[in-house]
């Protein structure tokens, strides 16, 4: 089995990319060694040291270093996990997990200004910052402002301001009137 490595825009965060399929649908963000209790892969990552995060996409592992680690000494161990993950023959989640949208739920007077703005999301950015990595989710909408959750690069990354004001803000305003700013959530 051979991974690729992949530098991210996030300098703390690395893309594993290890020639197969690492979910089937959806992601899954693991923001911490606790949350990784439904995912066998997560935890060895974990296990392998100095990981302050993990991310999975639909064909990558995400791994964000702790502070303080450095990169030349803990990407061997990572390296190690995952191939023994998938060596081993487990699944990468554990069979109670259920594949989600990533998108919070939305109900109310603006269910249709929320729908076009999930489906531009879908479209337009979550495959652009998957290339980096990462995903972006709807959190919320009121009163004209745009709530996203960042995730795996895309979590503490110096660019992500430019990101949402720039390029996310000024999509979702150009395409929805209703739409006035975008603001990022905490986990």
């Amino acid at each position: 089995m051979f991974i690729q490595t992949e530098s991210t825009p996030n300098p703390a965060t690395l893309k594993f990319l290890p020639g197969q399929n690492v979910l089937e649908v959806g992601t899954a963000d693991f923001p911490n060694a606790e949350a990784a209790q439904h995912s066998p892969l997560a935890q060895r990552i974990f296990a392998a040291g100095g990981v302050a995060g993990v991310f999975f996409g639909i064909d990558f592992v995400t791994v964000t270093k702790a502070d303080g680690a450095e990169w030349d000494h803990i990407k061997p161990g990572i390296l190690g996990a995952i191939m023994e993950h998938y060596q081993s023959g487990q699944s990468v989640m554990a069979a109670d997990h259920k594949p989600v949208s990533g998108h919070a739920d939305h109900s109310g007077e603006d269910g249709d200004i929320v729908t076009q703005i999930k489906e531009l999301l879908d479209t337009r950015v979550r495959p652009a910052v998957a290339q980096d990595g990462g995903d972006i989710t709807f959190h919320g909408f009121d009163r004209g402002i745009v709530y996203l959750h960042m995730q795996g690069a895309c979590a503490g990354c110096p660019s992500s301001t430019l990101t949402l004001k720039m390029g996310i803000e000024n999509l979702l305003r150009h395409y929805i009137p209703e739409v006035i700013e975008v603001r990022p959530v905490a986990a």
